[in-house]
């Protein structure tokens, strides 16, 4: 049985078309002074869905793509994207965090786009060999990682308001240091929402974060870094931070909003609350209100806040602002931030045991 999985795992991998660059430009990054998602990878991989089918998937060298102005991305915006990181350990090997979550999520955000779903062996062999050509690009360096972005739009031609009948998957790669430097401060937001009730805001669609960039911006404007999304109705329940999944601790409990049609189910904001049982520290998954942060906040009972994702991990919060008042967290020695974000990394880079099998080897 496990000699036909295997066969089968190298025949899909084999129905991948591969053109090679023909010189790499790896020579000319930092790897030590990484940005982050803005140097790119020599190699990417595309597939085509048309006449009711995914193509062959072809990893190709990285270069722009050419789109027609009739492109129905342009027009109606079905585009769907996915955030994933792929690591080295100390011996070398390279090694993926819960893929599999991702290529679920990613379906997930396709079905209710009306974008047709990826198949498991386009996704996960079209990764993996990619992944392969480009290995030296995967950083070693602590804190460091190879940023992968898959994304799926609308390719397909008209100006009538429909789904398309052809789309592109993409798989873009991006070697990367940290995603924020320095304590973040955020505002909690009065006015404007992320998402509502019946929308997309559980999708990771473009839109949804382009609508975020307006609010935001008014944020730093005010000398903020991050805003902290409320619900759409009544703006008295924290939702979101920023682009990431938040997480409250109060005394010695931390608190998570739970999943809606308004809230990201995060791969890293799972992990947390699995890790957070497996180190024994109380967790309470439920609404919290604006309110209770403030009387917290007031009352020193307010420890920590951070946001969750896969771009950062783990993004301690400073400080919040709410109605022209600034609140300051406290500094602790040992907070639970540091704690779960260690205990995370340390599986993501195989420094740790992973008893739930969230690595995957390339």
């Amino acid at each position: 049985m496990y000699i036909c999985a295997l066969t089968q795992l190298n025949r899909m991998k084999s129905n991948i078309e591969i053109q090679r660059i023909e010189k790499s430009k790896i020579d000319s990054v930092d790897f030590n002074n990484l940005p982050f998602g803005s140097v790119y990878s020599d190699h990417m991989l595309e597939c085509t869905y048309t006449n009711g089918a995914w193509q062959t998937p072809v990893i190709k060298p990285y270069a722009p793509i050419s789109l027609d102005p009739s492109a129905k991305i342009f027009h109606y915006g079905q585009s769907i994207f996915e955030g994933m990181k792929a690591y080295k350990d100390k011996d070398g090997k390279s090694l993926l965090f819960r893929p599999l979550e991702n290529w679920k999520r990613l379906n997930k955000s396709a079905k209710r786009l009306v974008i047709p779903e990826i198949p498991e062996e386009i996704f996960m062999n079209g990764l993996t060999k990619l992944l392969e050509v480009d290995a030296n690009w995967i950083p070693t360096n602590d804190g460091s990682s190879l940023y992968i972005r898959p994304f799926m739009f609308a390719s397909g031609l008209g100006f009538h308001a429909s789904p398309a009948n052809e789309y592109k998957f993409v798989i873009c790669t991006a070697p990367s240091g940290a995603y924020f430097a320095g304590k973040v401060k955020v505002l909690i937001e009065e006015k404007y929402a992320r998402a509502a009730n019946g929308g997309v805001g559980f999708a990771k669609a473009g839109g949804n974060y382009a609508a975020q960039f307006y609010p935001t911006q008014l944020a730093i404007e005010k000398g903020y870094n991050q805003v902290i999304w409320t619900d759409d109705n009544s703006h008295e329940y924290i939702e979101e931070a920023g682009a990431m999944n938040i997480f409250i601790r109060i005394n010695d409990t931390l608190i998570t909003s739970p999943t809606s049609d308004r809230i990201l189910d995060g791969i890293t904001r799972r992990s947390v609350l699995q890790i957070a049982e497996d180190l024994n520290i109380d967790v309470e998954v439920r609404k919290i209100t604006v309110s209770e942060v403030i009387a917290a906040a007031q009352s020193g009972s307010l420890k920590e806040m951070f946001g969750a994702g896969t771009a950062a991990v783990i993004s301690p919060i400073a400080g919040f602002g709410y109605k022209d008042t600034d609140y300051d967290l406290p500094e602790l020695s040992e907070p639970f931030a540091q704690k779960l974000k260690k205990a995370i990394t340390d599986i993501q880079t195989n420094k740790a045991e992973d008893p739930h099998g969230w690595r995957v080897f390339i």
